[in-house]
C-alpha cells in the first residue's frame, strides 16, 4: 500500500515537471518569434518614410538655419498621409524653429528634442497611424 501510493506521488511530480517545462519552451518560442517579427526590414522603413525637402529660415537670434528631415511613420498608409500633410509638417517645423536660437539646436542633446518635439506635435496631426522617428538629414546654420 505505501508502495503504491509513493509510485503515484512520484508520478504525479514528474507529470507536473514535465507540464512546466513544456508550458515555459512553448512560451520562450512565442516570445522570440514576436521579436523577430516586430522589428520591420530596411525597405520597409524606406516605404513607411518621408522625405521633408531642405527648408530655410529664421531662429530666434536672427540666425538661419538650412535643414531637411526624413519622418520614418509605422505603415505606408501613415506615410501617404504624412504625404498630403506636408504643409502642415513644414509649418510645424518652420515655427518650432523660430522659437529656437542656435544655441538651442546646439549638440546632439538639442538635435533630439528639437526632434522629438516635432514627432509629438505631427502626431497630434495624424488620423492614420503614427509617426516614430524624425531624423534630421542636412543640417546647416548660419
Amino acid at each position: 500500500m505505501k508502495n503504491n501510493k509513493l509510485l503515484t506521488v512520484m508520478l504525479i511530480i514528474l507529470v507536473s515537471i514535465t507540464l512546466v517545462g513544456v508550458v515555459i519552451l512553448v512560451l520562450l518560442t512565442q516570445f522570440n518569434k514576436q521579436t523577430t517579427q516586430d522589428e520591420p526590414s530596411i525597405d520597409e522603413i524606406v516605404e513607411a518614410s518621408v522625405d521633408v525637402n531642405e527648408i530655410t529660415t529664421n531662429l530666434a537670434d536672427n540666425k538661419i538655419v538650412m535643414l531637411s528631415l526624413k519622418i520614418q511613420t509605422d505603415s505606408k498608409k501613415a506615410a501617404e498621409e504624412l504625404t498630403k500633410r506636408d504643409f502642415q509638417t513644414k509649418n510645424l517645423v518652420i515655427t518650432q524653429l523660430s522659437e529656437m536660437t542656435a544655441e538651442d539646436l546646439k549638440g546632439k542633446e538639442g538635435k533630439t528634442t528639437f526632434e522629438s518635439t516635432i514627432k509629438s506635435q505631427l502626431n497630434k496631426l495624424m488620423q492614420e497611424g503614427e509617426v516614430q522617428q524624425v531624423y534630421i538629414t542636412s543640417y546647416i546654420i548660419q
